[in-house]
């Protein structure tokens, strides 16, 4: 399905698709609130319903194959412990980069520690919370773990198409090391299930989760968050013993799944063997009978 599609195809939508509306709404408004929620949706929304709904309108294929909810129910649990980890893990590494950045670069420590005001538009704090927490999680799974991945596996292999496309995801955000892990997860879970789905609901409680915290305690858990550059040395202790124990977590879990996907793998291609072998007999001819 997905490595039927082209990447480049995409990104031309997409400059096109955002170059377009970026014209049209500063045509129509002047409001940097409607530009930047309009350029959002035209990135999470326009765009990508267009593409992938022409895409498997084109292949004839229900969006049902690749997203179901079947047997999702059973990683519900798993998932949320995933989220769980890997946010305290960008809590710890966030940290760590502060600690590094710290004598080097002073300034470049404030200036990531300083907090812009909620704007007092309640319809567009609403709607950009809706757009991170639910909309972005479903266009960037659609994006990287469904057309992306699909499309470098096809090309390279499969451990290659996962690399690669979560170092692009990781590029694409401010925590780098959490989100390429998070990508490298939801990759393997994509593969595991062949269901988009699970890494969407992964995806959807994590920036849930962020956006929770972000309005309600944006200081949560007090012991160990950075809201200021003196939090860098007091707190020093608490979130180097987080780093190392979600870093083991995290990579006991990436390995427990990347041997669950080789196995998988290599039973589906026991099973192309046998296929092959059985066509193989099927079409052989009837050895004539010995006189």
């Amino acid at each position: 399905m997905f490595e039927e599609m082209r990447t480049r195809d995409f990104v031309r939508w997409m400059f096109f698709g955002i170059l377009i509306a970026a014209f049209a709404l500063v045509q129509l408004s002047q409001n940097p609130l409607i530009l930047d929620v309009g350029i959002q949706l035209t990135f999470y929304v326009i765009v990508p319903v267009l593409y992938f709904g022409r895409q498997f309108q084109k292949q004839q294929v229900p969006l049902s194959r690749v997203v179901f909810l079947k047997g999702a129910s059973r990683w519900l649990l798993p998932l949320t412990g995933l989220v769980t980890l890997s946010t305290f893990f960008s809590m710890a590494m966030l940290w760590l980069q502060l600690r590094v950045l710290m004598p080097v670069a002073p300034w470049m420590v404030d200036s990531l520690l300083e907090r812009a005001p909620f704007p007092d538009n309640i319809a567009y704090l609403i709607t950009v919370s809706l757009i991170v927490a639910v909309i972005g999680p479903i266009a960037e799974e659609f994006m990287f773990r469904g057309l992306l991945l699909k499309r470098l596996i096809s090309k390279t292999s499969m451990w290659e198409g996962i690399g690669t496309s979560s170092l692009l995801f990781g590029m694409l955000h401010m925590d780098f090391f959490g989100a390429f892990l998070f990508g490298v997860t939801a990759s393997i879970l994509y593969l595991l299930t062949d269901n988009l789905l699970i890494p969407i609901l992964l995806h959807i409680f994590h920036n849930s989760l962020v956006v929770g915290l972000m309005f309600i305690s944006p200081g949560w858990p007090e012991w160990l968050t950075v809201m200021e550059s003196a939090d860098i040395y007091t707190k020093a202790v608490p979130n180097a013993i987080v780093l190392f124990v979600t870093s083991i977590l995290i990579f006991a879990v990436i390995l427990r799944l990347a041997q669950s996907l080789n196995k998988k793998k290599e039973e589906e291609k026991y099973q192309v063997f046998l296929k092959k072998q059985r066509e193989a007999l099927q079409n052989e001819p009837d050895h004539p009978e010995m006189p």
